[in-house]
């Protein structure tokens, strides 16, 4: 019984690993259909998002039966639990990645970011898909220092996120109220994106460490 559950337990860390690395792809096409007006990867990216969704769902029933079945304590508990709180963090990741195609196709042929912000969400998105490889490398490896440096790319996503304040405030803005509105929400996406970057790293920080970190 014991080697069964601890096969079940491996199943589910390679889940979650195979989820992050779907929304690594997700948000890396995402961006570049943003920043390029390019339809068919915008297209791509909300079709396959699908696919984030039924891995989640698998994971989740998984979990449910192992704390049914199991009834799991200490350690092996912890990591059931988490994995159910890191499948809902990757589950929306990869629902910010979509939102953020859904904008670049709803400009289409235009690009939606408007050029007095495009060095900004350029930077954004590196730091976004920086954070998706982290969190695959995290959650592959459990190496704590992959952790830090994720909660730094956050740091620089939420630095970035305040720059596109500071353009749509700015006495020379000209653009209309839907590159405002584009500018407000994909901002916010990315932003919300590393914040569930870092709910996932701190998750994996609790699981090596037993202590879930300070803000």
């Amino acid at each position: 019984m014991r080697q069964i559950f601890e096969a079940e337990l491996q199943q589910v860390g390679e889940d979650l690993t195979e989820m992050s690395r779907l929304v690594e792809s997700a948000i890396t096409r995402a961006g570049t259909a943003l920043l390029e007006a390019d339809l068919q990867l915008a297209q791509e990216v909300i079709a396959s998002d699908k696919t984030i969704d039924a891995i989640e769902d698998s994971l989740d029933e998984r979990c449910v039966h192992l704390l049914a079945q199991q009834a799991p304590v200490a350690t092996d508990l912890r990591v059931v639990v988490s994995a159910l709180r890191m499948s809902a963090s990757l589950e929306r990741m990869g629902d910010l990645a979509r939102h953020v195609a859904q904008v670049a196709r709803g400009r289409y042929p235009a690009q939606a970011i408007v050029p007095e912000a495009r060095d900004t969400f350029a930077k954004m998105h590196d730091a976004a898909v920086r954070v998706a490889q982290r969190t695959t490398k995290l959650l592959a490896t459990r190496d704590l220092t992959v952790a830090e440096a994720l909660e730094r790319d956050d740091d620089i996503i939420d630095e970035l996120h305040q720059e596109t304040f500071n353009t749509l405030l700015a006495p020379g803005w000209q653009g209309t109220v839907q590159e405002a509105v584009d500018v407000t929400l994909v901002g916010r996406y990315y932003e919300r994106f590393g914040d569930h970057g870092v709910s996932v790293a701190r998750r994996v920080t609790f699981l090596v460490t037993g202590d879930f970190p300070e803000e």
